[in-house]
């Protein structure tokens, strides 16, 4: 209004509004002080999502939250996302499914013995499953081993094909860091593909004490954690790089294995890290609702219920 106006006082324009000279220019200052602070939290999240790509909103808001702190800014999550959706950072997903399982075997098919129940403990309960991954017009498969408590990666490998051999390397792995010692028989959670069922990866186990829990039927819910684990792996870190060759692709698949595992919250765990729950035994509460057990009866994997 002051350059339309340029002929009266400025002294008379805030009269006529009704509002104090000092006023007018707290407002100014106001909308120069939260530009400022808006670059500065973009700056911020464009450099946590050179290692998180597609790390969603809620997730960005807790690690931005100390920044956020130690800059004095006040910013909620809506404004946060008020501000990612107006500078095109938010994130878009999407699914593709590619055959990695093979039922139709003569091996033995173990019965689904975890329906219901929930962890309260890591190394009690590992989720399984193998995801394939684009490579240089070349399809390489990952082995992946996860914790069900913790939401660690325990054990993981890649591969040029889907031979039992291959998938059993991140069954050694993971293997390794088992304590020696379990308050119960730790169980291993698969679908029914024939790597899972294989006599060497069944020996394996059984040799381990390990208990042996399978899918019954196509759902992809009774295994589900281990299919978020692909999806989480492959969505947020590895479709972002381009390697060339097999050698590269296991450089990115342990640096995104480690980012995952050590940098990345999650809301299951009271947005902690999985290794942090996992070296520490945490007992942190979730912050989402699991709505696949809203009419179910869920019952605590421990010592006087695993008895099946």
């Amino acid at each position: 209004m002051k350059d339309m106006y340029t002929g009266v006082s400025l002294v008379r324009l805030c009269r006529l509004l009704g509002i104090t000279r000092q006023a007018y220019y707290q407002h100014f200052w106001q909308q120069e002080a939260s530009g400022i602070e808006e670059t500065l939290v973009l700056q911020e999240v464009i450099s946590i999502r050179k290692d998180h790509r597609v790390m969603g909103g809620r997730k960005l808001y807790e690690k931005l939250y100390p920044f956020l702190l130690d800059h004095q800014i006040k910013m909620g999550r809506d404004a946060l996302f008020s501000l990612l959706a107006a500078n095109g950072l938010l994130v878009k997903k999407r699914r593709r499914r590619h055959l990695t399982t093979w039922s139709k075997h003569r091996f033995n098919k173990w019965p689904n013995i975890i329906r219901g129940l929930q962890p309260v403990r890591p190394n009690q309960l590992w989720v399984s499953d193998i995801t394939y991954w684009k490579v240089n017009e070349k399809h390489l498969y990952i082995s992946l081993i996860t914790d069900a408590y913790s939401r660690k990666v325990v054990g993981y490998h890649l591969a040029d094909t889907l031979e039992m051999m291959e998938t059993i390397k991140a069954l050694e792995m993971a293997l390794k860091d088992l304590p020696g010692e379990l308050p119960e028989p730790l169980i291993h959670h698969s679908d029914r593909g024939i790597q899972y069922c294989s006599e060497g990866y069944v020996r394996l186990l059984q040799r381990k004490d390990i208990r042996i829990s399978m899918t019954q039927n196509g759902d992809p819910l009774e295994n589900a954690l281990a299919e978020r684990m692909n999806g989480i792996l492959k969505e947020e870190y590895l479709k972002h790089g381009t390697p060339v060759n097999k050698e590269q692709a296991w450089r990115l698949l342990r640096r995104a294995i480690k980012l995952y595992n050590e940098h990345r919250p999650h809301f299951s765990i009271g947005l902690l890290t999985p290794q942090s729950v996992h070296a520490n035994k945490l007992k942190p509460e979730k912050l989402w609702k699991n709505y696949y057990h809203k009419n179910s009866n869920i019952v605590n994997l421990s010592q006087d219920t695993i008895n099946l």
